[in-house]
């Protein structure tokens, strides 16, 4: 029974933790939304995707509150949104998006991520031509007529309509129409349920599974360091 009850409580720890994080990376998204654009979602658009997918992550209103009105404070920190490029172990092809008062303090964490598994920081641009930065959107498939649906917004730059199975449509649009994409959903009262600025990868890498665990520690530092946002790669 004492065992069953530690490991209930190891996955729920460790549940919190993950969401933890999540909320820690919204709030710094938040953070660089309002600083940009200020704290009214109505006029700043991009404070409104973000908003909307914490809500879809279950991050509490009094949470994303109070991030907003630390933002607004006059004595809040700048954040700096840093795209960093660097080899996964066995060659895997990353780009590591962060959010920093500090990039010092994040250059050296990463730097010291990499290092002690196998990997390789590089200079910037020499690995970000092998992704492609797309837009996509997550909408409810319920009353939506695909084909019609694909016609009337191919003038905000849809380039692709995926059913999920799950009772979604995933939108895809080039990085530069992100913004015309939202604004053509939101006018047609169509509810988001997911934005976000992905990087697709152009080529792919194949491991072995033994790689692939290699590969899985650096993926476990990243994902337990604050200042990280997002980690794209081009592993298959």
């Amino acid at each position: 029974m004492g065992r069953v009850f530690e490991k209930r409580k190891h996955k729920m720890f460790a549940r919190y933790s993950k969401m933890s994080r999540a909320f820690t990376k919204f709030g710094k998204e938040i953070h660089i939304a309002v600083k940009a654009g200020g704290t009214d979602p109505d006029s700043n658009s991009r404070l409104r995707a973000i908003i909307a997918n914490a809500k879809a992550a279950n991050m509490p209103k009094a949470n994303i509150d109070a991030a907003i009105n630390r933002a607004s404070a006059k004595d809040g920190k700048d954040m700096e949104e840093i795209a960093y490029e660097g080899k996964g172990p066995h060659g895997v092809a990353m780009i590591i998006e962060t959010a920093t008062d500090n990039p010092t303090r994040t250059i050296a964490n990463l730097r010291a991520h990499f290092n002690k598994t196998g990997g390789q920081m590089m200079v910037s641009g020499s690995l970000d031509f092998l992704f492609e930065r797309k837009g996509i959107f997550r909408i409810p498939a319920e009353g939506i007529n695909p084909e019609d649906f694909e016609l009337e917004m191919i003038d905000y730059g849809m380039e692709e309509l995926e059913d999920d199975g799950e009772g979604h449509f995933m939108i895809s649009v080039p990085f530069t129409e992100f913004g015309a994409m939202q604004k053509g959903l939101e006018e047609r009262k169509i509810e988001i349920l997911n934005a976000e600025l992905q990087r697709i990868p152009t080529t792919q890498a194949e491991l072995t599974d033994e790689q692939i665990a290699d590969f899985e520690k650096l993926m476990e530092r990243l994902d337990e360091d604050d200042d990280v946002t997002n980690v794209w790669h081009n592993l298959h």
